[in-house]
């Protein structure tokens, strides 16, 4: 498999001070790893003798929104041009943005601390069965899994799973054996479940106004429905809207679960979002 080596602004800039050879990491922070790039003049050589200019480097240097990579000779932005504007963040871990829109918190926190305090909500267990509604970068659904539970996590978006395949955080979605991922609509693969198939759910959808059905009665008794007896569920609202314009979007989330069936419907706040559990017993 062919070695890819990735960019941001911050190495961009460490090569542009070298004189000679320096050792970076390059898979944007996921190990310790790193490799040596030597410099020739206004030409930097990577490990599998791709020759990048100054001049593109420069570039890379002063773009602190875009993760690039370099792969068989090339230099790539991590973003696709498809439907919509998709790319890498360098955060780190990244997050994805699209349409201008980042995926993850990252104000005052990062992409992996959010992840870990929506799935510290629900604390799924060794031999647990989670699903995980969107999957986006799978941070969710990989975090999960180091817990030791099996993870079934859909994603519509293709390009989105794409870009998942680039980013290095993202490996063990395809590599680890205990994560199952779908491409399709949420609901409509939602349907196809079995009853009480999952122990734990974590629905982390876009905003409302992007994917007004996953905030709908009609999916919540869908996800009450695929969830065991005594089962947890974590769901991410956010507060879009409140400060500015006094909604409170967790409130009508809150009181459609309850319609839905499920009990112990209360705010997650340090996670933004709302836990709740099937009853044990039917009512």
């Amino acid at each position: 498999m062919e070695e890819t080596y990735f960019l941001t602004f911050r190495e961009a800039r460490r090569l542009l001070l070298s004189s000679g050879g320096v050792r970076l990491n390059l898979d944007l922070r996921k190990t310790n790893r790193t490799f040596e790039i030597t410099r020739e003049g206004d030409r930097f050589i990577f490990p599998d003798g791709t020759e990048v200019e100054k001049n593109v480097l420069e570039r890379i240097a002063r773009d602190e929104d875009t993760v690039y990579f370099v792969r068989s000779g090339g230099v790539y932005k991590a973003a696709i041009a498809r439907n919509g504007f998709y790319k890498l963040v360098p955060t780190i871990p990244p997050t994805i943005e699209i349409n201008g829109i980042r995926m993850h918190r990252t104000k005052g926190t990062n992409p992996l601390q959010d992840t870990r305090s929506k799935v510290n909500s629900v604390r799924p267990g060794e031999g647990e069965t989670v699903l995980d509604t969107c999957m986006g970068l799978g941070y969710t659904a990989i975090e999960t899994s180091k817990r030791g539970a099996y993870v079934m996590t859909i994603e519509k978006d293709p390009n989105v799973i794409e870009l998942a395949k680039i980013n290095p955080w993202s490996r063990e979605l395809f590599t680890g054996g205990k994560v199952q991922v779908i491409q399709g609509n949420a609901l409509e693969v939602v349907r196809r479940f079995k009853d009480e198939s999952f122990d734990v759910i974590i629905h982390d959808p876009p905003r409302f106004s992007l994917a007004g059905q996953l905030y709908s009665s009609e999916f919540y008794r869908e996800l009450f429905r695929v969830l065991r007896p005594g089962g947890r569920l974590f769901h991410y609202v956010g507060n879009p809207g409140k400060r500015y314009r006094g909604k409170d979007l967790q409130r009508g989330v809150m009181e459609r679960l309850r319609g839905a069936g499920f009990v112990g419907v209360r705010r997650a706040e340090k996670a933004l979002g709302v836990v709740a559990k099937k009853p044990t017993e039917p009512p």
